[in-house]
């Protein structure tokens, strides 16, 4: 949603609890250059893959920059982009240097944070702040555990929920359709919409295969979210359609 946006004006913040992953993010914005220069020795193999991995399950203590190398070739070179088992598939990084090169121009304004969201939400919160939240989906925490990380839990769910309730600002989310959370946000005024997107994972054995998946928001969205186009990441793009 981030590089979605467009740039304007905005006081724009990111935030994520997986530290590596907001390493990478925080020398996209800084240290572009010393990032694509390391990457120029980067080897698509298991062996390879293996070791980064270890590397980075044991706390390296390495420099920033070469763990945000490490973790960006888990994330490319991992089986859908798990970072758990090596993918095996073609890719070539180097040609992902354009992408890296307009992500650091996109982030260069955006504070970039590592916080649990109840303190970042109430430090932000204010009546003209909007959250963009996509939590992990419930049910598939354990996903979210990689690298010895701890994973989300059914409180953290509904702590979530009932931080979002006392906000002044506007939300949406993302989450997958599941009767967890369809009930853990039956309010009045809250507003929850079906939607779904390609498969990533399922899309190699049955074409077309869709995810559904649920937005959920504390205002009147319809008229905002027609036809939306692709979102931009990082790492790939993805269609969503609305039902």
């Amino acid at each position: 949603m981030l590089f979605h946006k467009p740039s304007r004006n905005d006081f724009e913040v990111y935030n994520d609890r997986n530290s590596l992953l907001v390493n990478l993010y925080r020398c996209v914005r800084d240290k572009h250059d010393k990032l694509i220069d390391e990457f120029r020795y980067a080897l698509n193999s298991r062996e390879e893959f293996d070791r980064i991995r270890a590397e980075l399950a044991r706390d390296s203590h390495a420099m920033d920059v070469q763990k945000a190398t490490w973790f960006y070739q888990l994330i490319r070179y991992s089986y859908a982009s798990g970072v758990t088992s090596f993918g095996g598939q073609r890719h070539n990084i180097r040609k992902d240097f354009p992408l890296i090169e307009q992500s650091h121009i996109r982030l260069g304004d955006v504070v970039i944070e590592n916080r649990d969201f109840e303190k970042l939400i109430g430090q932000y919160d204010c009546p003209v702040s909007f959250f963009y939240l996509d939590p992990p989906y419930h049910s598939t925490e354990g996903y979210y555990k990689n690298i010895g990380k701890e994973g989300f839990t059914d409180k953290d769910h509904v702590r979530l929920r009932d931080t979002l309730m006392q906000i002044q600002g506007k939300f949406l989310w993302s989450y997958n359709d599941d009767d967890f959370v369809r009930a853990l946000y039956k309010y009045p005024n809250i507003r929850i919409m079906e939607v779904s997107r390609l498969n990533t994972i399922k899309q190699r054995y049955d074409n077309g295969v869709q995810f559904a998946e649920l937005l959920t928001a504390n205002y009147d969205f319809d008229e905002r979210m027609r036809n939306a186009p692709y979102q931009i990441t990082l790492f790939r793009r993805k269609n969503m359609s609305i039902k």
